[in-house]
């Protein structure tokens, strides 16, 4: 779609009144268009979902994952005011949504790890907003039949993450798959998919988690994984001085485990590990590999580090990323 078809939309959409609107491409992801709308002093994002996603590999989605997002962003801001961007305005039939920009003050939380300055509040604030979202949809039935979204949860992480990985590290196949498998039969609470440091917003007063068009009935699971393999992984890049990533995942552990409450259940933290040590293996063989790991002993030691724990994977996150350490140390 052009510019000026898009403008011409929002225009009969009554969300721009100026004579001269001005569209600017926002980065940061590979999975949609993300234009920011300049219209007189009023700003704002238009957000619409790509079929081929900007990687290497061929990968294709089902751009109705727009809808996907745009719903949980309305689910999650009623449960957490403020911890997601407010929805403005949604067109479904022409495949985009509008939401607030969010600008001024807000850093990237991934910028902020990759200069590593690791602020444990962070933390402790992110892992309270997710193990609300978690407990809040916890067995919820409408929330489970609206997010059933299995099809694209698998397009968008199950095979391009584990699948994939699978095909190119064959020794692992059998438990990489026993590990898709399982996350494909798992329905507990709604997931984001993507919950990634790239992904969450920070100002002084406010943490905003965006980009979730992989939003899906499942395994919370996912979320924790996701988010544990970036503070390990950027504790690699920092090697000599990896502790202030490492720091975050007792802090983020606690946060979201007090707001979860009694749906913590005694495996949740097995679980875990093992589907980190799936993630480091698939952020190096996957369809989406790390950007910033660019060493080959730096990927090379990812790869061995799987294949020595995931036949048996840690029992506690504490030894995880106690290993994790000792081994980075040695590089």
């Amino acid at each position: 779609m052009s510019s000026s078809d898009l403008i011409h939309q929002l225009r009969r959409a009554e969300l721009v009144q100026s004579e001269h609107p001005v569209l600017h491409p926002l980065t940061g992801g590979v999975s949609s268009e993300i234009l920011q709308v300049q219209d007189g002093d009023r700003s704002f994002v238009i957000k619409r979902a790509l079929a081929k996603l900007k990687v290497h590999d061929d990968w294709f989605a089902d751009v109705s994952r727009n809808q996907v997002e745009e719903n949980y962003l309305r689910r999650v801001g009623a449960i957490a005011p403020g911890s997601v961007p407010r929805v403005l305005h949604s067109q479904p039939d022409e495949g985009w949504f509008a939401m607030e920009f969010l600008g001024g003050d807000f850093v990237n939380w991934k910028s902020e790890l990759l200069a590593n300055r690791a602020e444990t509040a962070h933390a402790k604030n992110a892992g309270k907003i997710l193990g609300q979202i978690h407990a809040a949809t916890w067995g919820d039935p409408q929330i489970a039949q609206e997010f059933a979204t299995l099809k694209n949860f698998s397009q968008l992480r199950l095979e391009p993450y584990l699948e994939t990985t699978a095909e190119r590290v064959t020794d692992l196949a059998p438990l990489l798959r026993d590990e898709k498998e399982r996350l494909a039969q798992t329905a507990l609470c709604l997931v984001h998919g993507d919950f990634s440091p790239k992904n969450i917003l920070i100002s002084p007063d406010r943490m905003v988690i965006v980009d979730a068009e992989v939003g899906w009935f499942g395994d919370p699971v996912f979320d924790l994984a996701f988010l544990f393999t970036h503070f390990h992984l950027k504790a690699l890049l920092h090697a000599t001085d990896p502790e202030p990533a490492l720091s975050l995942v007792p802090v983020f552990w606690q946060a979201y485990t007090t707001a979860l409450g009694s749906h913590a259940d005694a495996d949740l933290e097995s679980r875990t590990t093992r589907l980190v040590l799936c993630l480091f293996l698939a952020r190096v063989h996957g369809k989406s590999p790390v950007e910033y790991l660019t060493e080959t002993r730096q990927r090379d030691f990812i790869t061995a580090f799987v294949r020595l724990h995931l036949p048996r994977p840690f029992p506690t996150l504490s030894l995880l990323t106690a290993s994790w350490q000792e081994g980075i140390s040695r590089l």
